[in-house]
């Protein structure tokens, strides 16, 4: 389905006032039928007749009246034949057995959740439930999905839990309403897979031996470290996947990301067992060179003279002082060092 815009329709001032005039003189015709039958002129009946009947049907070309505010549009068909769209703001007039179509008019895409139909049910004076008139246009404003967060594991079988934000608009509204059967419906759906289709490739932290690239070549992607990367590769995925339903992605961003709770706790002892380690590596790293230090400037100066068998002792002295968690308690040796 290819899109066609009805650019040559934003006559509807023009047509307001042609139709208004018409019935304006249809009820003069009208009235002055009427009289003219009371003075028993024979012309009479007839003129009012035909003055009756087209102020009867003279109503008919106000239907084919549209407003539309900018970034809206309107998708028509005429006895089931899509005949074009209106796009952009105007004053419209159209041919008034034309039909908008939009069904995804009753759908709304929450800022906070996912897709959703609201009921469209109102109460009326007698207390009857009525069905209002839901409105048909479409909007072609950058428009933001937030979908629910959702579960997923990643390359490594851990399980996360991830949620995404996408900003899209509508660039083809024939695709959008005749393409697929509820874009909105459709869009929400796509961005669950693509975003379950991305998360599997990539670790939660960066690990060894793992390719997200795709090239054979082991890498240091992951879902918290390369999160632009990552949104790109959606946002493309989303894209490819909604391409013929008229929709263009603008953005993808993830929004949240954690582990989920059953294996929050393990992976967080994780977390601080690899960073006890690290800090670990640090310190005896720090006290072999402040060891080393001392021994050659003891020897440098000449300060004392110490065999291998001392120099071991010193060396495990000054080690558990520095290494140590806690202040070393001192012990005086008043005596001979031999």
């Amino acid at each position: 389905m290819k899109e066609t815009v009805l650019t040559k329709k934003k006559n509807g001032m023009l047509m307001l006032v042609l139709t208004t005039l018409v019935e304006l003189i249809t009820i003069g015709l009208l009235i002055f039928g009427i009289i003219l039958s009371e003075t028993g002129v024979p012309a009479g009946d007839a003129l009012a007749a035909v003055g009756l009947f087209v102020f009867l049907v003279g109503w008919i070309p106000f239907i084919g009246l549209k407003v539309l505010k900018p970034q809206e549009a309107l998708v028509l068909t005429l006895f089931g034949k899509y005949i074009g769209s209106l796009k952009g703001e105007g004053f419209y007039w159209v041919n008034p057995f034309c039909t908008a179509v939009n069904p995804a008019a009753a759908t709304k895409l929450n800022q906070s959740g996912d897709v959703h139909t609201v009921p469209q049910v109102v109460t009326t004076g007698n207390g009857q439930s009525a069905t209002p008139t839901v409105d048909k246009k479409i909007s072609l404003k950058i428009m933001t999905l937030n979908n629910n967060r959702q579960k997923i594991n990643d390359c490594l079988g851990n399980p996360v839990e991830i949620g995404i934000a996408v900003t899209w608009r509508i660039v083809d509204t024939a695709k959008a309403v005749f393409n697929v059967d509820n874009y909105k419906e459709f869009l929400s759906l796509q961005c669950d897979s693509a975003l379950r289709n991305v998360v599997r490739i990539y670790p939660y932290d960066v690990a060894p031996n793992v390719d997200t690239t795709g090239d054979g070549i082991a890498d240091e992607g992951s879902l918290r470290g390369s999160s632009e990367v990552v949104a790109d590769r959606i946002q493309k995925e989303i894209q490819s996947r909604v391409e013929e339903a008229g929709i263009e992605i603008v953005e993808a961003r993830i929004t949240y990301l954690a582990y989920a709770p059953e294996i929050a706790a393990v992976m967080l002892q994780r977390q601080q067992a690899s960073a006890i380690i690290d800090a670990r590596k640090m310190i005896v790293d720090g006290a072999v060179g402040m060891v080393e230090m001392a021994l050659a400037r003891l020897d440098e100066n000449g300060t004392i003279q110490l065999d291998d068998e001392r120099k071991a002792a010193m060396v495990s002295n000054l080690l558990v002082v520095l290494c140590g968690n806690k202040d070393a308690q001192p012990v005086v040796n008043s005596g001979s060092l031999y």
